[in-house]
């Protein structure tokens, strides 16, 4: 397996990764809260596993080729943000006394957490092209085990990436969970996903 050929799919795959959106936000939020942070990000890279995957081994010309499904998977996604991003803000103006963490996680367990993984993952358009139309045509053009070895690396970056924000963001809960600066990232959520919602409005 070609060593160099991982590394670029890594540093690609990153590059397409790291830049804030819904899906990070999400992680981020749950590791801040230490509330299944863990199966957040192992949810979110097993499902950029799987869309990677369709987009190295063809699922890239299919979604060109179904520009209704792409904008169905749009329209979807434009619905959740809002409502999430409704969510975000209403807990942002919820006084802190009125629900503790403990009774958070009480309405949210395990199950709702990687529902709402699943969510952010797959009703986000800019997964598919990023994950499936981008790399997939970049990844296209290696063939046999650098083809192979191109996927793996962009595999790499999701796991990298969703595991150490995190870890990161479990480790620094002491004080992201204070409820001035937990008020100031809820606020920052739902700007973020209601931006994000405008923009895939405009581009309907």
């Amino acid at each position: 397996m070609n060593l160099w050929i991982l590394l670029q799919g890594f540093g690609l795959g990153a590059t397409m990764i790291i830049p804030i959106g819904a899906q990070n936000a999400y992680v981020l939020n749950q590791g801040m809260k230490r509330h299944h942070h863990f199966t957040t990000a192992t949810t979110c890279s097993l499902l950029d596993v799987l869309f990677i995957s369709l987009g190295m081994f063809g699922g890239g010309a299919l979604l060109t080729q179904h520009e209704s499904l792409l904008q169905a998977v749009t329209i979807a996604g434009i619905v959740f943000l809002t409502v999430y991003g409704a969510m975000s803000l209403r807990s942002a103006f919820r006084t802190h006394q009125q629900q503790s963490p403990k009774q958070a996680q009480k309405v949210y367990g395990r199950k709702g957490v990687i529902l709402g993984a699943i969510a952010v993952t797959v009703l986000n358009p800019h997964l598919y092209l990023d994950t499936v139309v981008i790399l997939g045509s970049l990844g296209g053009q290696f063939a046999g085990l650098d083809r192979v070895a191109f996927a793996i690396g962009t595999m790499l970056a999701s796991f990298t990436w969703f595991y150490t924000i995190s870890f990161a963001a479990a480790k620094m809960s002491h004080i992201l969970a204070r409820p001035k600066v937990s008020q100031g990232i809820d606020i920052a959520v739902a700007i973020m996903m209601f931006s994000i919602a405008m923009m895939l409005f405009k581009q309907l």
